[in-house]
């Protein structure tokens, strides 16, 4: 049994609304099947958007904490380099590395990115590509 919700707009059912119109050469049940996909692929195409933006979060916290590890790492080889030129050798090796590293992590994270995007954006391309091959039906039918 459906349950009640102060809401009424979450209890309004188009379907029995436009049902009790009788338009002659509209098919209300397809343009309300119509309408459900667009909802349903709209739904799939956040859902792999929100899925994505999640993995580019758990990568960046990834990157993060190697980060800070790796820093850590990199103060010690300082400090135990010997002479004031060594470390100072040291540190642009450290920093040349840390900037390459960098950009690595960028690149990656732009791919994730885009990845998701692109996973979303062929969802709703293919949803348009039905929807418009359903209205070619509809209007061929209405023009026999």
């Amino acid at each position: 049994m459906a349950t009640k919700t102060s809401n009424p707009f979450l209890e309004f059912d188009p379907s029995k609304l436009l049902g009790d119109f009788k338009l002659p050469g509209v098919d209300v049940e397809a343009i309300l099947s119509s309408q459900r996909k667009n909802i349903e692929a709209l739904t799939a195409a956040n859902q792999l958007a929100a899925e994505g933006f999640q993995a580019v979060l758990r990568r960046q916290a990834e990157i993060l904490r190697a980060s800070v590890e790796e820093a850590s790492g990199y103060v010690n080889d300082v400090l135990t380099a010997g002479t004031p030129e060594a470390k100072a050798a040291k540190q642009a090796e450290l920093v040349k590395a840390a900037f390459e590293k960098s950009l690595a992590n960028a690149r990656e994270l732009a791919e994730l990115i885009a990845k998701s995007n692109t996973e979303a954006a062929d969802v709703l391309s293919k949803r348009v590509s039905e929807s418009l091959e359903e209205l070619k039906t509809a209007v061929a039918k209405v023009a026999k």
